[in-house]
């Protein structure tokens, strides 16, 4: 069995709480990390709060030569690293592999924006009491973050926070969640072998009161937190007067139009709802597609999600495969129940054996049941008619959540229809919601967050602003 020391003020050690990492897939135990407690949260805090003068005096190009060797030794453990990955989370091969790269890039981006941090002239002079003077502002680092990642882009999604606080100049401390821990922890080991300060990146998984210290504790500047509404904005409510940024999932849609490529829609629609099992914050959940092209689209929508293939993640040839644990499962078992007993009909799947939910389509919803209505977080999506695009619009609005929409259409007027009333924050055109490149600004509206990520974004997030005003004459 693997063992990995958890990452405290840049020393490995283990703690008196052993944690056993199992693969969702065949339940084996294959590998054991530490659960951090009070006591190392506390001392990654002091190491965190001793590095943050250095780090945010570290020039640019030794922030530069960081991050991109991080990425080099991404690439370079690509193989490795996505096999680790496939074990703790039971993502498909083809799945985890595309992770490995998303964060080589995460990495590099963030070395590019270190060398162009955000900064302005202001003209100060347009009124008299202006006159001879002129206003620069500077982007400063926060200092000590914390982070809080899921589980679901264990490695990636993690690296969204730390990569723009080095970028950024600041100290983080990074807890991973518990059931996904190890890919992060082998980032610990690039991580520590750079010229970072001791201090400047803590990893640890932490056992819920030690977590909990990371959202209240008043010397952490900022948060950035993935994962559940609910568990988010309770966060964001302890979290005093530091800087919170929430990304926060939802139950994204996509219409169709009668204009669409069916074919190009229902192939990029069957990859956004089951892709890791719908166990993607993006992940298609709402599918509106015109009455004219309905039955023509769901009967090629259907046939294409039932040739999946599913199978052990390792397996190169697996499409999907099993969720996270049987109990999130069991959720989404009785949530598609339910809707059945309310009217709902199942065209495809529906069922659980233990981990693994069929691949599931569902018409006949309405918008109050609950695999409408909220993150489902599973292979779950459902098929409806619109008659117009005013329709399908006031459809993809009816939600509490509003982080990114699909609009299949070869109408220019559609396109701006959708960007300019979809209540989202992105509109992806001829594409599912489920498109994400690394360096793109990334967030919602409502209950799905809270600030953008993305790596620009993220960096000007984890910065505040100053303003100098000096005479010039």
């Amino acid at each position: 069995m693997n063992e990995y020391q958890i990452y405290v003020g840049g020393k490995f050690r283990k703690t008196n709480t052993p944690l056993p990492v199992t693969n969702p897939y065949n339940k084996e135990v294959f590998a054991q990390t530490w659960l951090a407690g009070p006591q190392e949260v506390e001392d990654a805090v002091l190491a965190g709060l001793a590095a943050e003068e250095e780090m945010a005096s570290l020039p640019v190009y030794q922030r530069y030569e960081i991050l991109h060797g991080v990425s080099e030794a991404l690439k370079s453990g690509r193989e490795r690293l996505a096999t680790v990955l496939a074990q703790e989370s039971g993502k498909p091969m083809r799945y985890a592999l595309g992770e490995l790269d998303r964060g080589a890039q995460t990495f590099q981006v963030a070395a590019e924006e270190s060398k162009r941090l955000p900064g302005e002239y202001v003209s100060i002079d347009w009124t008299p009491a202006g006159k001879g003077k002129e206003g620069w502002v500077k982007y400063f680092p926060v200092g000590l973050m914390a982070g809080i990642a899921p589980f679901n882009f264990p490695l990636n999604l993690a690296l969204h926070k730390i990569a723009p606080a080095i970028a950024a100049g600041n100290p983080i401390i990074l807890k991973p969640a518990r059931s996904t821990p190890l890919s992060v922890l082998e980032l610990a080991k690039i991580l520590d072998k750079t010229s970072l300060p001791k201090g400047a990146v803590s990893i640890l998984p932490t056992d819920r009161e030690a977590g909990n210290q990371l959202v209240t504790d008043p010397r952490i500047k900022m948060l950035s937190f993935t994962g559940s509404p609910a568990v988010g904005w309770k966060m964001k409510q302890q979290a005093g007067k530091k800087k919170v940024l929430l990304e926060l999932g939802g139950n994204a849609g996509v219409i169709v139009s009668d204009t669409a490529d069916i074919d190009l829609a229902v192939k990029r629609c069957v990859i956004g709802g089951y892709a890791y099992s719908g166990q993607i914050c993006i992940h298609v959940q709402r599918i509106y597609v015109h009455e004219r092209i309905f039955d023509d689209f769901a009967t090629r929508f259907t046939e294409n999600v039932k040739n999946l293939r599913f199978g052990d993640p390792l397996d190169p040839e697996t499409e999907i495969s099993v969720m996270i644990d049987e109990e999130n499962a069991q959720r989404v078992q009785e949530w598609v129940d339910e809707s059945v007993e309310e009217g709902a009909r199942i065209l495809l799947g529906g069922e659980k054996k233990e981990t693994y939910f069929e691949p599931t389509v569902l018409t006949k919803t309405a918008e109050s049941m609950k695999v409408c209505a909220l993150e489902v977080f599973g292979p779950v999506v459902t098929l409806e008619k619109f008659h117009d695009f005013d329709e399908a619009v006031g459809f993809i609005n009816d939600s509490r959540y509003g982080l990114q929409a699909g609009v299949f259409t070869n109408r220019m007027d559609e396109v701006n229809k959708a960007f300019n009333h979809l209540k989202v924050g992105g509109v992806i055109v001829n594409d599912v919601p489920t498109f994400r490149v690394d360096h793109m600004p990334y967030g919602g509206v409502k209950d799905s967050g809270l600030g953008r990520e993305g790596l620009k974004y993220s960096i000007r997030e984890m910065m505040e602003p100053r303003l100098l005003v000096k005479n010039i004459l």
